[in-house]
């Protein structure tokens, strides 16, 4: 996945309350990402289905392994996204405002955000 460059305007921190966007980094792919959970959203649906048609269990397990496969990718977008948009920007209002909490909060949001998907 590539994301493109974008350059919004952020509104100015407040003390040491993060930045909300009036966009998020994903907005320019919004369309992708939303056709790519339609797509796993019809995968979850076969797999109920096969459940109920008492298919084969590796043949259930093999179709759990390409929607997950398929939700992992969905996330590492994201994530790339927001390290492209949300964290860049943190980064630039820190070395603006020369407050480095900005940058900190952001990365701390990432760090956790990453711990939650290696879970």
């Amino acid at each position: 996945m590539t994301t493109e460059a974008i350059t919004p305007e952020a509104p100015a921190a407040v003390g040491n309350e993060p930045v909300e966007h009036t966009h998020h980094g994903y907005s320019p792919r919004k369309d992708e990402y939303l056709k790519r959970l339609r797509r796993v959203e019809g995968q979850v649906r076969g797999i109920a289905r096969m459940v109920d048609e008492d298919t084969y269990c590796i043949d259930v397990l093999t179709q759990v392994a390409a929607a997950t496969k398929a939700l992992h990718a969905v996330s590492m977008g994201l994530l790339e996204d927001h390290l492209n948009h949300c964290v860049a920007d943190a980064a630039q209002q820190a070395q603006d405002s020369g407050d480095p909490e900005l940058i900190q909060a952001k990365v701390a949001e990432a760090s956790a955000a990453i711990a939650r998907l290696l879970r």
